[in-house]
């Protein structure tokens, strides 16, 4: 692969990469894939979890409210884990935990006990992408970090589809508490992975020791990661384009394909499994296309923005009660590359940052779309609940965030480029003058 347009071949520092970097990166992604089937697994369940438990729309949205609210609430935290620990014992710590909410949500006889095991699950989940991320900017070049994310998140979307397709089926087949005890033992086997095989960084390559010694060394490590505009224009990328798929896989898609548009479950999961099926091929193209032109990277999220908007609006203002077939597909396709879109905010954020601070900022980061997805579920579930079931009224929320988020992309996109151009020319002064 060429080098990125505008950005020197090798930086000084960089790691090698190589088939070793591939084997490590890849228990720490397995982690990853099966914290996504763990935190996808009640968008299947969604109306059986409200039959199990006897709640309306704003209790079952309460579910996917808490996981991501804790998520949303831990990412900073995290991310001053993982610079301060390594990516070994965060993620070994995470791995325990959304092992642990999982088999107690197969467990849970009651509704509270069920919330107390999604905030468990989502304390786990919490702790995993910040680490693939951190992992993947220590054993491989820095020309590579675009595609490099972007196949990370191809392979939570691969767990998405694990739910779409096995959960869903399993549920039906074998029932609720089998279903999901038995997909805890995915937990344990990747918990096992990662204690006894992953290294945080390869040899000859160890990070910069992170010096705790001032008192306020937290405030500062976040304030100077935040001052940045380019973890501010990544937060807001984050925001302003996951949302809209994460609310539909997550939680709502089912129901309103099922309530709203009449399908039956096989048919509505099929379009569910359509959104990660887009957004699989989509994250390769955009992996792909950023990193050899990064310029590309604020066009393609506005874009994605653009297009999910009108997809929606179709369907919104589609005078029948039920959308055309072709319409649903081409919103669920416009969704797919929500995910892809998304990682985008990272790919800001990186060169805005030093090593000692990756964790930190895709911390702040990662905040963004969960923020949104959160906010967007808890305003779908009151609003059904407040007009009978109306799904129009409900999910016409989703352009409210979407012109907040657009917003701060417009005002924070020129400082932000204008800084990271700097950045790249003196990254390129120095590798001229490293020694060969």
């Amino acid at each position: 692969m060429s080098a990125p347009s505008g950005i020197a071949t090798r930086l000084p520092g960089d790691p090698p990469g190589g088939r070793r970097a591939v084997a490590v990166w890849g228990i720490g992604v397995s982690v990853y894939f099966v914290a996504i089937i763990f935190r996808t697994s009640l968008g299947v369940a969604g109306l059986d979890a409200a039959d199990r438990f006897d709640i309306n729309a704003s209790a079952l949205s309460t579910f996917s409210i808490l996981q991501l609210l804790v998520y949303a609430g831990m990412q900073i935290p995290v991310g001053l884990l993982v610079d301060r620990f390594g990516t070994k014992r965060v993620l070994t710590m995470g791995a325990v935990l959304f092992t642990a909410g999982q088999l107690g949500f197969a467990l849970s006889p009651s509704y509270g006990m069920a919330l107390a095991a999604r905030v468990l699950l989502g304390c786990g989940d919490a702790m995993t992408f910040i680490s693939v991320l951190r992992l993947g900017n220590r054993w491989f070049p820095a020309r590579r970090g675009p595609l490099v994310a972007q196949i990370a998140a191809l392979f939570g979307m691969a767990g998405n589809l694990i739910s779409t397709i096995l959960i869903a089926r399993l549920l039906h087949g074998v029932g609720w508490t089998a279903t999901f005890a038995g997909s805890a033992v995915a937990g344990v086997v990747v918990t096992a992975l990662v204690v006894f095989f992953l290294r945080d960084h390869p040899e000859g390559h160890e990070p910069p020791p992170v010096r705790h010694t001032e008192p306020a060394f937290v405030r500062k490590q976040i304030a100077r990661s935040w001052r940045e505009p380019g973890t501010r224009l990544g937060m807001w990328v984050h925001f302003t384009t996951q949302f809209p798929a994460m609310v539909f896989l997550l939680l709502w898609g089912m129901p309103f394909l099922i309530e709203a548009q009449g399908m039956t479950r096989e048919a509505a999961g099929s379009l569910l499994t359509l959104i990660v099926l887009v957004s699989m091929v989509i994250g390769l193209v955009y992996g792909q296309v950023i990193a050899r032109h990064h310029a590309a990277r604020f066009p393609l999220a506005l874009g994605t923005v653009a297009v999910t908007a009108a997809a929606w609006s179709a369907i919104l203002i589609h005078p029948a009660d039920r959308a055309p077939m072709w319409l649903l597909i081409t919103l669920c396709a416009a969704l797919g590359a929500c995910g892809p879109a998304s990682m985008i905010g990272f790919d800001f954020a990186r060169p805005a940052n030093p090593p000692e601070r990756q964790g930190t900022a895709s911390g702040i980061v990662n905040i963004g779309g969960f923020t949104a997805s959160m906010t967007t579920l808890l305003a779908i579930g009151v609003l059904l609940d407040a007009t009978g079931g109306s799904y129009r009224i409900a999910f016409s929320s989703v352009f409210v965030l979407q012109a907040v988020g657009v917003t701060q992309l417009l005002r924070l996109r020129s400082r932000a480029a204008r800084l990271e151009r700097e950045r790249l020319v003196a990254s390129r002064v120095e590798a001229v003058h490293v020694p060969a």
